[in-house]
């Protein structure tokens, strides 16, 4: 992330370049073309990695497929807002039960997310060769849901998330692209107070302890890889 704004100094330190070898082109053979329409829709499926954290119980590898609306504000700007649903898997964690047998799963807990994004078009309002490069970031809600096996006190929840990301469209034709991203998602987990209490059935001992999580820590930032590919149409209005 905190290369991100040295990206986008430079690619605006850029464009002059680029518009002046656009205009030494002989606009019948240049390999830029405009970008005509200014709105798009996309949809799309996913592969969602990560490791569900720690203790894996984030939910993780699975599919997602989304719907996602984009509307340029400018030739280097543009904004999007997507829906997605996600079929994903974690596991399940008994902090009473003894250490050999307190993990189980995994389960399926699916999880809808609603994403505002900000993209930056790397090559302006134009393509290069059909391919408009870009980078950008997002932030949104996940919403998850229920999983009847876990009946620990352990929620998942709903999560705030944030999503930087890469990626480049490769226009078929004027309204029709293609759509490759790669993206890292980040969101929190927060565990309940019991995780940090020796278990039942097999307590530690004193500097040697079986709890879920010995250091007490009861939160930790997560990370998933988010790769899609999409369909992408688009218009004026």
């Amino acid at each position: 992330m905190r290369h991100i704004p040295s990206l986008l100094v430079a690619a605006s330190l850029a464009a002059p370049g680029i518009a002046h070898a656009q205009a030494g082109h002989d606009p019948s053979r240049s390999p830029f073309r405009d970008i005509i329409h200014g709105h798009s829709v996309v949809a799309s499926a996913g592969i969602f990695g990560g490791s569900g954290g720690d203790l894996e119980l984030g939910p993780h590898d699975g599919t997602v497929f989304g719907l996602r609306y984009d509307i340029r504000v400018s030739g280097a700007i543009q904004f999007g807002f997507s829906i997605a649903n996600g079929t994903l898997e974690r596991m399940i964690q008994d902090p009473d039960d003894s250490v050999a047998t307190r993990t189980g799963g995994p389960v399926d807990q699916s999880v809808t997310f609603a994403e505002l994004a900000l993209q930056f078009n790397l090559t302006g309002g134009k393509t290069w060769r059909r391919f408009a490069p870009y980078i950008g970031g997002g932030a949104g809600f996940a919403l998850s849901s229920s999983v009847p096996q876990d009946t620990t006190e352990y929620k998942f929840g709903n999560k705030f998330f944030f999503v930087p990301h890469v990626g480049v469209r490769y226009f078929i034709t004027n309204r029709v692209h293609l759509r490759a991203e790669a993206r890292t998602l980040f969101w929190k987990l927060t565990y309940p107070d019991s995780f940090a209490d020796e278990p039942a059935e097999e307590p530690g001992g004193v500097g040697d302890s079986n709890a879920l999580r010995p250091d007490a820590k009861l939160d930790e930032w997560t990370s998933s890889t988010w790769l899609t590919i999409g369909l992408g149409f688009t218009f004026s209005l």
